[in-house]
């Protein structure tokens, strides 16, 4: 009787012990992880519809575009910059990031382009950020390509990426400026009048 006893005892640790320990309210690690905070997509037609003066179908319109694409951000740039272009092209800006999380920190950029490209114009400038982590990581360069963006309600958009970190800026402005061009902008914590 106590063999059998102490085998049944011994056959109930060896397969009750790994669903214990499987299950996180026994205190063991488990495989969730906290999702970031993230924006929503009625956040940021709000955001974008009082940052741009323009209606709220408008930006509804272009976050349901981006958000397809891209998903929810983590963060967005909220700035102004001016542009100008005779085939080389220069930018510089300066905006707030503000990141879901609560951190806020003053951002600049500046790049140079290059390509079938004229004008100039100065632009207020809204930009998504994605997958970032940590904010220290937004500044490098981020290369793009102009000749991609697409027009909603006067409000241009074209993606930046660099790593696994994602920008798009939404800008919109004064002036004449019309082509094609490639470039990049290089997102700094300090002002810099050089664009390399």
């Amino acid at each position: 009787m106590r063999i059998l006893a102490a085998t049944i005892a011994a056959l109930s640790v060896c397969f009750l012990a790994p669903a214990y320990a499987q299950d996180p309210e026994y205190g063991q690690p488990s495989d969730y992880s906290e999702p970031v905070d993230t924006y929503s997509q009625d956040e940021l037609t709000e955001a974008v519809s009082d940052f741009f003066g323009v209606t709220a179908e408008a930006a509804a319109s272009l976050m349901e575009r981006i958000f397809s694409d891209l998903g929810r951000p983590v963060g967005y740039i909220a700035g102004e910059e001016v542009s100008g272009a005779v085939g080389i092209g220069l930018r510089y800006g300066e905006g707030y990031l503000t990141m879901k999380s609560g951190v806020r920190e003053k951002v600049y950029w500046r790049g140079p382009s290059v390509g079938w490209d004229a004008g100039g114009n100065a632009s207020r400038v809204f930009v998504l950020v994605y997958n970032l982590d940590d904010p220290a990581l937004l500044f490098q360069r981020f290369p793009g390509v102009e000749g991609t963006a697409y027009l909603v309600a006067g409000m241009g958009v074209n993606y930046q990426r660099a790593d696994d970190i994602t920008l798009a800026p939404i800008r919109s402005g004064v002036g004449l400026r019309a082509g094609a061009n490639v470039g990049y902008l290089a997102y700094t914590r300090r002002r810099a009048w050089l664009p390399f």
